[in-house]
């Protein structure tokens, strides 16, 4: 990755009477550009030639920096891609190069199938599209057999009567009128994905899962998002109609084999209906950005987009 560097410039959009986003630029002011992202970090930057492109990082509605925090009232992937659309315009851009990984991979392909006129390249990571499969495997039955000491913290919150649903479940008390109540499941719930995520359980990650106000934004609005079905069609995202669409779209995609988060077999669906795309397969590696050998390859794929 790049060494870190700072925005030159941090701004916010207002996108509804409610919503207001969070964005930032850095990188080359008159280079070629690059992103979205949702929910940024500062490392999102360093995946990115600095000299070569304009990167611009956004917190998708409710997240990171965007306000209000943590608020699901007009709030659907529909209205993320009306944002991303939204900010480019803003900024002026004609074309944009799309990253994103896990839900990035999601909202990047929402977008680009979207607005397929607006997209010069997409690199996506951990691929998720939203099917009840991939939902299920994660949330009920599935990783759990992987992860069983992590699993029954993230079960404990939820009353054996209530887990044969625990997405519905957790929705309950995510939105509980009682704010100890909605912490302790907000916890739970984040905890069993930063347990998840990497190869080797990664304590930073861990404590992440600790902060009120990450943890409350973070699984609120996953558990909005995945109790509505991603407000799509099961498998919308890999329907013939909607690949074609982006069929001409230059996409590599990176994919860690041991991604329990967003399993590899999301990935090898997406290559066979889209045979056109690079799929590269991390033999070392689970769900996170940060594990050397899929953000070497990230690295990699934007090099390459660099000049296009």
């Amino acid at each position: 990755m790049y060494p870190p560097i700072q925005p030159y410039e941090v701004s916010t959009l207002k996108v509804s009477d409610i919503h207001t986003l969070y964005y930032e630029l850095s990188g080359n002011k008159d280079g070629n550009p690059g992103g979205p992202g949702g929910g940024c970090d500062d490392q999102d930057r360093s995946f990115f030639n600095p000299h070569k492109y304009k990167i611009i990082l956004l917190d998708q509605r409710g997240s990171g920096k965007s306000t209000p925090s943590s608020c699901l009232e007009e709030n659907t992937t529909w209205d993320l891609v009306k944002d991303i659309e939204k900010l480019r315009e803003h900024l002026k851009i004609e074309k944009w190069h799309v990253f994103g990984g896990s839900w990035g991979s999601t909202l990047s392909l929402a977008y680009a199938q979207s607005h397929p006129g607006r997209v010069k390249t997409l690199v996506l990571r951990g691929i998720f599209t939203l099917r009840k499969s991939e939902l299920r495997f994660f949330y009920q039955e599935g990783a759990s057999h992987l992860f069983p000491e992590a699993w029954d913290e993230y079960i404990a919150p939820i009353p054996e009567a209530e887990r044969h649903d625990l997405i519905l479940a957790y929705h309950a008390q995510l939105n509980s009128a009682d704010e100890a109540t909605r912490i302790k499941a907000a916890k739970a719930w984040t905890k069993w994905e930063m347990a998840t995520s990497k190869l080797f359980v990664d304590p930073v990650y861990l404590k992440r899962a600790e902060e009120d106000e990450f943890s409350n934004a973070f699984a609120r609005i996953e558990n909005h998002y995945f109790v509505n079905g991603g407000f799509t069609r099961d498998g919308q995202l890999l329907e013939k109609q909607e690949i074609d669409k982006i069929r001409g779209i230059p996409t590599i995609v990176v994919q860690g084999r041991y991604d329990v988060v967003c399993p590899t077999t999301t990935a090898y669906t997406l290559k066979k209906v889209w045979p056109e795309i690079s799929l590269e397969i991390v033999p070392d590696a689970g769900h996170s950005s940060r594990e050397p050998g899929i953000a070497k390859l990230l690295v990699e794929a934007t090099n390459k987009f660099a000049d296009l």
